[in-house]
């Protein structure tokens, strides 16, 4: 099974980080990858690649203008995680339970109301206001059981030796 996040709507100058933490989650949590639609920002693109080259894969992330383009050729099913949404507690195990390929849609800006409709599941991890990084987060927690803060990363240069106190990598 593969899961895809969908970052709508990135604007260069106001989301570069939100947008770069969206993807660190997205691939430490388990994602295969990130699209994101909205401005192309090839420091974005350059600094998560850079991160997966030296900290292991795979994880992909590319652009896409047309966001509604990635959903409508998406080959299973589509979560968009929204304050507006159903519980996460109410549908995790349905979700787990298609089997399917999943595009997790995360927005940035006022997300477009077709996004609702195009979705199989309107997931909320709280009815409250929230960032989308920690909603991201949460669901792929939820999703996996905690299983891939585990994973060890195929073809990584640096890896850290866990310490009760100070820093301590290793180069590879």
């Amino acid at each position: 099974m593969r899961i895809w996040v969908l970052r709508l709507g990135h604007r260069r100058v106001r989301d570069q980080r939100i947008s770069s933490h969206c993807a660190l989650v997205a691939r430490t949590f388990g994602a295969n990858g990130m699209t994101y639609s909205g401005d192309r920002d090839e420091n974005l693109e350059k600094s998560i690649k850079k991160v997966v080259e030296n900290w292991g894969g795979p994880f992909e992330i590319n652009y896409e203008k047309n966001w509604k383009k990635v959903i409508k050729n998406w080959k299973g099913k589509i979560v968009h995680l929204t304050m507006y949404g159903l519980s996460i507690q109410d549908v995790m195990n349905e979700i787990k339970n298609s089997k399917k390929d999943l595009l997790v849609i995360i927005g940035s800006q006022h997300v477009p109301g077709e996004v609702y409709h195009l979705s199989d599941w309107n997931v909320a991890v709280s009815n409250q206001p929230h960032s989308e990084v920690a909603a991201l987060a949460v669901f792929l927690d939820r999703f996996f059981d905690g299983k891939q803060l585990k994973k060890d990363f195929e073809n990584k240069k640096i890896k850290i030796t866990p310490q009760e106190h100070g820093k301590k990598t290793i180069s590879l």
